[in-house]
């Protein structure tokens, strides 16, 4: 836990020296152009919103963390699945992506975050699309003791030497740039844990990814 705090910091300070220092700059270029001033603010902005996205996952972190089975209720997994496309709506359409689903079982678990289990991968499979509009199923199969949960997409894929290291807090694909908060599949792999599940990952590049866990029955 030491090292995600150390880590969590460390990329917390960029976002907030860039504020700092965009605000410093601001002060002093009173009498500045109206082009330099909006530059200024646009990169003030930009740090702000990255700071709030890291604090936002780190919090959603926390929680998966903290999940507590004694107050596990029945959850049917398809409507939390169903709630998170709504939230996803938009980024969808925007990408033209298509999900399509098997008929989901109901596991008991924590419904707010076996949704946000949904709404991460889904998010990750649209922020690591291929050129062709994403494409994702989601298959499950019943296995003795319970569900084995399978998201694959048609993306680029991962090599195979990040296929473990993308569930680490703060990890990030090469060159994929820092447009998340790097927690997101950490967060999965906590929930499914919590869950009393595993969850892992398997791709070629070039042959779209494959995101499985597992979830105990009734």
């Amino acid at each position: 836990m030491s090292g995600f705090l150390l880590r969590a910091c460390h990329d917390l300070r960029a976002p907030l020296r860039a504020v700092l220092a965009h605000a410093e700059l601001l002060g002093r270029d009173a009498g500045a152009g109206q082009a330099d001033l909006e530059e200024r603010l646009d990169f003030i902005k930009t740090g702000a919103r990255r700071a709030n996205l890291l604090v936002d996952g780190i919090a959603d972190y926390a929680l998966a963390l903290l999940i507590d089975s004694r107050e596990f209720q029945t959850t049917p997994l398809e409507v939390m699945l169903r709630i998170a496309l709504a939230k996803l709506d938009r980024e969808l359409r925007d990408n033209q992506a298509q999900v399509t689903y098997d008929r989901l079982p109901v596991v008991p678990g924590n419904g707010d975050r076996l949704m946000q289990l949904f709404e991460h991968i889904l998010r990750n499979s649209l922020r690591y699309r291929g050129e062709a509009a994403p494409q994702v199923h989601i298959a499950v199969v019943w296995q003795e003791g319970g569900w084995l949960f399978e998201i694959r997409d048609n993306g680029p894929g991962i090599d195979t030497e990040f296929l473990d290291r993308i569930f680490e807090p703060f990890e990030r694909l090469p060159g994929s740039g820092p447009a998340g908060s790097g927690l997101g599949l950490a967060i999965c792999r906590a929930i499914v844990e919590r869950h009393g599940g595993k969850m892992w990952a398997e791709s070629g590049s070039g042959g779209g990814s494959r995101f499985l866990f597992t979830l105990p029955a009734e």
